[in-house]
């Protein structure tokens, strides 16, 4: 606690990335997806680029960098977070927060198919857990699937975990270090907001920008400025000073803010299998992945 930049890191990547599916369901009720997702990923590529040029590390990245950042950009920010976006359209936050929180397991079972991690029976465990938690959510609302318009809202959002999973599992299996990551950020951000953008308006049939409340547009400005990137600056500084291992505890910390928000100001209705249901789902990924550095006192020079 005395490392105060620390603990206002790590806060801010609690609170903010614990509030963006709340803010991004504010955002699409009156934004069409696309142009959420990707004017949030184009303005966060201009604010980094005004960094980049305040600080003189704005340059040329070479084609072979270039290319990792577009696979990248196309995984994770492109399909992951652009299909959330959408599926937020007619999915609550909560339901979505909480079944995206399965993602750690998606990227598991991806690195054991690959050879990159072994299958434990804690893994096992973990998994059943999990998908015990999916079970509860469904428990009582297996009904709701038989609406097309939700149906289609889980089937994006399982394609974005996959997304996500996927641009996980190939920095792992590539193996890259990254020399500048705000520079090989602002090509992402750049890259995902451009195709975002173009999506928008070749998939959207009303896009009347009068109908934009200005609840929605500050949201989606919260969304580029805080969730892209401040918490992403937030972080990498904790990754400065702490383990990965202990940084990804927050994860769990994340989705907890996430459920708790979207009952105390969307009114979304929060039951207890649905509390159940987190409570599995949090303790199948936390038995996956853990680690005894979670709880050691460990700092990085």
């Amino acid at each position: 606690m005395k490392d105060y930049k620390l603990t206002l890191a790590i806060l801010t990547v609690a609170i903010v990335w614990g509030t963006t599916f709340l803010s991004i369901r504010v955002a699409v009720e009156t934004i069409p997806a696309w142009f959420v997702a990707g004017i949030r990923q184009f303005l966060a590529s201009i604010i980094m680029l005004m960094i980049l040029l305040y600080r003189g590390q704005f340059q040329w990245i070479g084609w072979k960098n270039l290319g990792y950042q577009l696979i990248f950009s196309s995984l994770m920010l492109i399909i992951a977070n652009g299909l959330t976006t959408v599926a937020e359209e007619t999915l609550t936050s909560s339901l979505t927060s909480l079944i995206s929180a399965t993602s750690p397991i998606m990227v598991f079972l991806g690195s054991v198919a690959l050879g990159l991690q072994k299958f434990t029976i804690r893994a096992l465990i973990g998994v059943l857990l999990c998908f015990g938690g999916i079970t509860f959510i469904f428990w009582d609302g297996i009904h709701d699937l038989a609406n097309p318009e939700f149906r289609f809202g889980i089937f994006l959002l399982l394609c974005g975990i996959l997304g996500w999973a996927s641009g996980t599992i190939f920095t792992k299996k590539m193996n890259i270090q990254s020399k500048n990551i705000s520079l090989n950020l602002f090509y992402q951000f750049a890259f995902a907001g451009v195709i975002q953008i173009f999506f928008a308006f070749l998939f959207t049939k009303d896009y009347n920008f009068g109908n934009w409340s200005a609840k929605s547009i500050s949201a989606m400005l919260y969304l580029s400025l805080f969730g892209s990137v401040a918490a992403f600056f937030a972080y990498h500084y904790a990754l400065t000073r702490v383990s990965p291992v202990q940084v990804s505890i927050l994860a769990y910390v994340n989705t907890i803010i996430s459920i708790f928000l979207s009952w105390l100001i969307l009114d979304e209705e929060i039951s207890a299998k649905f509390i159940v249901a987190a409570l599995l789902i949090i303790l199948g990924v936390f038995v996956i992945n853990y680690n005894r550095e979670m709880f050691k006192k460990h700092r990085i020079e």
